[in-house]
């Protein structure tokens, strides 16, 4: 079975980091009772510097390389995502999505409407390209934009409704569309380094609700367990 993370600059991740990759290899590592890979055309973090996802500096220089591979990027959303994913779920014979997207796109291209439209595209690009292909979406986590911007929370309400509602008109059963949870646990001070991005906790977090997601509906893997010494 093969693995693709989706997503925006929580899920690439920035020189340093671990990343929720990392925690959810760590995991199907550990728990998923058969062969399995990470597929994508990507591997890199980003790079502050060079303003590109050009650096391989991950905190666990261990993670191996063929399990580093995604479709993330800084500053991507939806949008960017929704012509991609075709091409690179076909190329990596993606069988399932892990993807975290949409506050990027609320915060600076699309208001809830357009890009909840860009979610039913990329699902409709990724099943042409695998009509069989299984996804789990995200919702729009806590962020302090949305702590302290009330319109936006607004924004991110509406999104995450309609997230809920494409997921509930497009999911059959060839191709299976899950929702994962919202972290209850979550918080945004305890959680991430900026407010936004997820640090060692809220990486652990985000995996967990996708680990949760695989193993209840689907069977795959186990339970999340937390590796303590990371």
């Amino acid at each position: 079975m093969r693995f693709m993370f989706v997503g925006d600059s929580m899920t690439i991740g920035r020189a340093g980091d671990y990343t929720w990759r990392y925690r959810m290899w760590q995991h199907l590592d550990t728990t998923f009772g058969g062969p399995y890979e990470i597929v994508g055309p990507r591997s890199g973090l980003y790079d502050a510097v060079a303003d590109a996802p050009a650096s391989d500096a991950y905190a666990d220089p261990g993670f191996p390389a063929e399990a580093r591979r995604h479709l993330a990027g800084w500053g991507e959303g939806w949008q960017h995502m929704a012509p991609l994913i075709g091409p690179a779920a076909g190329a990596a014979g993606a069988d399932v999505l892990l993807v975290s997207l949409g506050l990027i796109d609320l915060g600076f291209y699309t208001a809830a409407e357009g890009t909840a439209a860009n979610v039913r595209r990329f699902i409709a690009e990724a099943r042409a390209a695998r009509p069989g292909i299984r996804m789990v979406l995200l919702p729009v986590i806590p962020n302090v934009r949305a702590r302290d911007d009330a319109p936006f929370a607004q924004q991110v309400e509406l999104f995450n409704e309609l997230l809920a509602k494409a997921v509930a008109d497009l999911s059959t059963p060839a191709s299976p569309i899950l929702l994962a949870a919202r972290p209850e646990a979550y918080e945004i001070d305890r959680d991430t380094y900026d407010g936004t991005h997820p640090n060692a906790s809220g990486e652990h977090r985000l995996a967990g609700e996708f680990a949760a997601v695989l193993h209840q509906a689907w069977g795959l893997g186990g339970p999340y367990r937390p590796r303590q010494d990371t």
